[in-house]
C-alpha cells in the first residue's frame, strides 16, 4: 500500500515518522485489517445540498402553509420565528457540529460525548427506521398519480370509473371525485385496521421502483450521494417557481395570498398556536432523527459548520414561506372557480398533494401537464429526504461496527438488507386497509412529542453535563472562533425550558388517532401506536439504566465518569497537526508504534503519537516540525 508519512522531531530521540494511508483505505486501530476510509464530502455544496434534500421535503408544501392559515395567518410567525432562534438553529447546529466533532454517525457520536446518555443516538435510529419504512410510501402514491397523469384524460375528472360510487355527480365533481379516486382506486380503503385487505399491486411496484432508485442513489455512499443531490435538491425549486408563477396568475389567487398572510393576533392567546409553531420546526429541521449527526460527520473537521447551518435554516423556512404563496394562490381560485370558502378547499398533509391540488390543475387548461409538473414535484422533494434518511441510518450501523462492515461489499449488502427489510414491511402500507398503518406510524411513531423528548435531552447532554462552554471550545477549534452566545444561552435555559413545556403541553391536548376524523381504531390499534411512540422515548432512560449496571464501581463515580468521559481523539491539536511536513517514508510500517494512537475522523490524519501535544498551532514540549526529505 502506497504510503506517505509526516515527520516529528523529539528533542530526546530520533525524527518519528506517522504514516498516513492511501485515500480510501486506513488500517484498523488494532493493527493490520485494511477497511475502507468512511469517505468524506468531496467539497462544501455537497454537505449543504444533502442537508437541504433532506429538510426540504414535503412538509414544506402541505403543512407549514396549513398551520400558517389555521393559526392566525401572518401572526404565526411570531410563536414560529422564536422557536426558530430558540430552537430550531441551536438544536441544528449541534447536531451537526457533533457529528463533524467526532466524525461519527448518531449513536456512536452521543457515545463518544456522553456515554451515560448514548441512548439518544439509539432512539435516533429507531425513529430514523420507521420514517423509512413508511415515509417512501407517499413516494409510491406520487409516482402511481404521475403515471396516471399521462392519459388523454386525468382518471379523477369524470365519473366513469368503476370505483366511483353512485354519490359522484358532475355537480360535485370537483368536489369528491378525487378524494373518491384516492381512497377507492389508489388505496381502496377497507373499513377497518382489522381487515387489511388485499394489497395494491400497482402501488407495490411503485413502491419497488421508489426502493430500487433509493438504493442506487446511496450504494456507494457519500461521493455518490454527494453528487445525486445537486439535481434532487434543486429541480424541485424549478417545479416551484414554475407552479408559483402560475399560481399568481390565477383569478382568485390574490384573495388565496390574503388569506394565507392576514394576522389575527388573538390566535397567539392560544397555546394550539405555539405548540403547532414548535412542532413544525422539529418537523421541518428534522432535528433529532439523527440525520444531521450523520452528514456533519461526512465534513472536514475544520469546516465552517456554523455557517452553513444558519444558512440551511434560513433556506428551509424561506422555502415554506415560498411553498405557501402557491399552495394559496391556487387554492383561492379554487375557491373563486367553486363559489366556496377558502376555508372548505384548504387541506393539511396527503389530502393537500392528493385531493385539493390535483383537483385544482382539472380547472386549468393543460391539466396533464400541470399534474405531471406537480407529482415530479413532490417525488423529488420526498426522494431525496428518503435516501438522505437512508443514508443516515446505514451511517450508524457501519459505524457501530466497522471492522465488519467497511470492507468491501459489506456496506452495499447492508444497504440491501435494510432496503428489502424496509420493502416487505411497507407492502402492509399499501394494501386495501393500509392507509390505517400509515397513519399509526405518522401519529405516534414519529410524532413531535418523540422529538421534543430527545430534544430536551440532547440540550441538557451538551449544555449541562458535557459542558456548553467545553463544546464551544471544540468548535472553535473546527471552525475558528465562538459563535453566537445565544446558541449557548439557548442550550442551557431556552431550549430546554421551552422543548420541556412544549412536551407537556402536547401530552396534555393528546386526543386519539381518528382515520379521516371518523374511524376511531380498536384499543389494540391505539396499542401498537403508543408502542411506536414509546420505543424510541424508553431508549434515553433504558441506556442510563444498562450503562451504570454494566460499569463498576459506587453509583456516584460511575455516574461522574460516564457524564464526563471525554470523546477519543486528540481535540485542540489538529491545526498543529495538519502543519507536520511530509517526506517520504523510510520504513514499511504496518502497524502503529507503541504508545501511538488513530487520529479520529478517518481520511487523511494517519496516526500521532500520545505525546505529540500542541496548543494554539504550536508543537508540545520537547517537539519541533520536521525538515527531512521533502521538507
Amino acid at each position: 500500500m502506497a504510503m506517505e508519512s509526516k515527520v516529528a522531531v523529539h528533542k530526546d530521540g530520533p525524527p518519528v515518522v506517522f504514516w498516513v494511508p492511501e485515500e480510501g483505505e486506513k488500517l484498523d486501530q488494532e493493527g493490520g485489517d485494511q477497511v475502507k476510509d468512511r469517505g468524506q464530502w468531496t467539497n462544501k455544496m455537497e454537505f449543504v445540498l444533502s442537508v437541504a434534500g433532506e429538510i426540504i421535503g414535503l412538509g414544506n408544501v402541505w403543512r407549514f402553509p396549513y398551520l400558517c392559515y389555521k393559526n392566525g395567518g401572518g401572526a404565526f410567525f411570531i410563536p414560529y420565528f422564536i422557536f426558530f432562534f430558540t430552537c430550531g438553529i441551536p438544536v441544528f447546529f449541534l447536531e451537526v457540529a457533533l457529528g463533524q466533532y467526532t466524525s461519527q454517525g448518531s449513536v456512536t457520536a452521543w457515545r463518544k460525548i456522553c456515554p451515560l446518555l448514548q441512548g439518544i443516538g439509539t432512539a435516533s435510529v429507531v425513529i430514523e427506521s420507521y420514517l423509512n419504512i413508511y415515509y417512501i410510501v407517499i413516494l409510491a402514491w406520487a409516482l402511481f398519480y404521475l403515471f396516471s397523469s399521462f392519459t388523454s384524460e386525468l382518471p379523477w375528472t369524470t365519473c366513469t370509473h368503476n370505483w366511483n360510487t353512485g354519490m359522484c355527480r358532475l355537480i360535485l365533481l370537483l368536489v369528491i371525485n378525487f378524494s373518491q379516486s384516492i381512497r377507492r382506486r389508489t388505496l381502496g380503503i377497507t373499513s377497518g385496521i382489522h381487515d387489511l385487505g388485499a394489497l395494491r399491486w400497482e402501488l407495490a411496484l411503485c413502491l419497488l421502483l421508489a426502493w430500487v432508485v433509493c438504493y442506487f442513489c446511496i450504494w456507494k455512499g457519500v461521493k455518490i450521494t454527494g453528487k445525486v443531490v445537486y439535481f434532487t435538491a434543486t429541480f424541485p425549486y424549478l417545479m416551484l417557481i414554475i407552479l408559483l408563477i402560475r399560481g399568481i396568475t390565477l383569478p382568485g389567487a390574490y384573495e388565496g395570498i390574503i388569506y394565507y398572510l392576514k394576522p389575527d393576533l388573538f390566535r397567539l392567546k392560544d397555546p394550539q398556536v405555539w405548540m403547532d409553531a414548535g412542532t413544525q420546526i422539529f418537523f421541518s429541521f428534522a432535528i433529532c432523527q439523527g440525520c444531521l449527526t450523520a452528514l456533519g460527520s461526512y465534513n472536514k473537521y475544520h469546516n465552517n459548520c456554523y455557517r452553513d447551518c444558519i444558512a440551511l435554516c434560513f433556506l428551509n423556512s424561506a422555502t415554506s414561506f415560498a411553498a405557501g404563496f402557491v399552495v394559496f394562490s391556487i387554492l383561492g381560485f379554487m375557491s373563486q372557480e367553486q363559489g366556496v370558502p377558502i376555508s372548505e378547499v384548504a387541506e393539511s398533509g396527503p389530502g393537500l398533494a392528493f385531493i385539493a391540488f390535483p383537483k385544482a390543475v382539472t380547472m386549468m387548461p393543460l391539466s396533464q401537464l400541470w399534474s405531471c409538473l406537480f407529482f415530479i414535484m413532490l417525488i423529488f422533494l420526498g426522494l431525496d429526504s428518503q435516501f438522505v434518511c437512508m443514508e443516515c441510518l446505514v451511517t450508524a450501523f457501519v459505524d457501530m461496527f466497522p471492522r465488519q462492515l467497511r470492507k468491501s461489499g459489506r456496506r452495499e449488502l447492508l444497504i440491501l438488507a435494510i432496503s428489502v427489510t424496509c420493502y416487505l414491511i411497507g407492502l402492509f402500507l399499501v394494501t386495501e386497509g393500509g392507509m390505517y398503518i400509515f397513519q399509526l406510524f405518522d401519529y405516534y411513531a414519529c410524532s413531535g412529542t418523540c422529538l421534543l423528548f430527545l430534544a430536551v435531552f440532547e440540550v441538557i447532554c451538551i449544555g449541562w453535563v458535557y459542558g456548553a462552554d467545553r463544546f464551544y471550545d471544540n468548535v472553535e477549534d473546527m471552525i475558528g472562533y465562538r459563535p453566537w452566545p445565544l446558541v449557548k444561552i439557548s442550550w442551557l435555559f431556552l431550549t430546554p425550558g421551552l422543548c420541556l413545556a412544549t412536551f407537556l403541553f402536547s401530552l396534555s391536548k393528546y386526543t386519539p388517532l381518528k382515520y379521516n376524523n371518523i374511524y376511531v381504531y380498536p384499543l389494540w390499534g391505539y396499542f401498537i401506536g403508543w408502542f411506536l411512540a414509546l420505543s424510541s422515548m424508553v431508549c434515553v432512560p433504558l441506556f442510563i439504566i444498562i450503562t451504570l449496571l454494566k460499569t463498576q464501581g459506587s453509583f456516584k463515580k460511575v455516574a461522574e465518569a460516564l457524564a464526563s468521559a471525554k470523546p477519543p481523539g486528540l481535540p485542540q491539536r489538529r491545526r498543529c497537526v495538519s502543519r507536520v511536513l511530509l517526506s517520504p517514508c523510510p520504513y514499511q510500517i504496518t502497524r502503529p508504534f507503541p504508545g501511538w494512537r488513530r487520529l479520529p475522523g478517518g481520511g487523511r490524519q494517519g496516526w500521532i503519537s500520545s505525546t505529540f501535544l500542541c496548543s494554539e498551532g504550536k508543537p508540545g514540549e520537547g517537539w519541533e516540525w520536521g525538515r527531512g526529505n521533502g521538507a
